[in-house]
């Protein structure tokens, strides 16, 4: 059987993210991804207090909201949630590379910084993102700001930095994928000492 690493798509469909979304087996219910997986497709983005996975932002009533976003939904098999958690910010910090890759070749001057599991420009939030387990797996979600209206924060989106989602999002997924083999690999290549 070849090794396949991780899976990911770029799914056409709109659909909202509303905090639901993040549970065992959606994406091979919903999308048809088998295994550890990435997806990422577009949508608003409205989470209320109760479905919110962060108890810091639950016990202070927070919300999430934007009016368009990129959301990636991640599933991964076989992983402890620290493993987890070190997953999400590698993956946002790849985000935040090629933003900032697609922001030089634009000719802009703003550029994307990683903050923990979060990017900013200045002090303008861009992204929300969270890692939890469930009984089977890891789920992590990340939304990247395309049209922030709504957010509760100062924030700030793709669209604003002229930065279209159907040019930076395969590169994300394609990313995110490569450095997964490359982990897998890094890990099986090695000699045991004694």
């Amino acid at each position: 059987m070849a090794y396949t690493g991780v899976q990911t798509l770029f799914s056409k469909e709109t659909r909202p993210y509303l905090g639901p979304e993040l549970r065992p087996h959606f994406l091979l219910s919903e999308l048809g991804l088998r295994g550890s997986a990435l997806a990422a497709f577009r949508g608003p983005c409205r989470v209320q207090t109760e479905h919110l996975v962060d108890w810091e932002d639950r016990l202070e009533n927070d919300r999430i909201e934007a009016r368009e976003m990129v959301h990636f939904l991640g599933e991964f098999f076989g992983e402890g949630l620290s493993q987890g958690v070190l997953r999400q910010r590698l993956f946002m910090a790849q985000v935040g590379e090629v933003l900032n890759a697609e922001l030089l070749r634009a000719g802009r001057t703003e550029r994307v910084l990683r903050s923990g599991d979060d990017l900013f420009v200045g002090d303008r939030k861009m992204s929300v993102s969270i890692v939890t387990a469930s009984p089977v797996s890891l789920l992590l979600h990340a939304g990247i700001n395309i049209d922030p209206a709504g957010a509760p924060v100062a924030a700030i989106g793709t669209a604003e930095l002229g930065l279209d989602p159907e040019a930076w999002v395969p590169k994300v997924l394609e990313r995110f994928s490569e450095e997964w083999s490359s982990i897998d690999w890094a890990c099986a290549k090695v000699r045991p000492v004694v």
